[in-house]
């Protein structure tokens, strides 16, 4: 996408009235956490095939708050 084209999405999505402002807003945020959750998923699987579990996470974020 264009420079162009971003800009002109703005400045209709700055022209919307207040009401429909917040639905795009709502409808972005629910796009974000779907794709969020996506990865997620994406990201647990992948550290279960590495043999990655929760206990090694854990001991990973010990280690670099404590320096143990």
């Amino acid at each position: 996408m264009s420079r162009t084209t971003v800009d002109e999405i703005l400045i209709r999505i700055r022209e919307l009235p207040d009401d429909d402002r917040l639905v795009l807003d709502e409808l972005l945020a629910q796009e974000e956490e779907a794709e969020w959750r996506e990865e997620a998923a994406k990201a647990r699987e992948q550290a279960k095939i590495q043999g990655i579990d929760q206990q090694a996470i854990d001991r990973a974020v010990k280690a670099v708050r404590y320096g143990e």
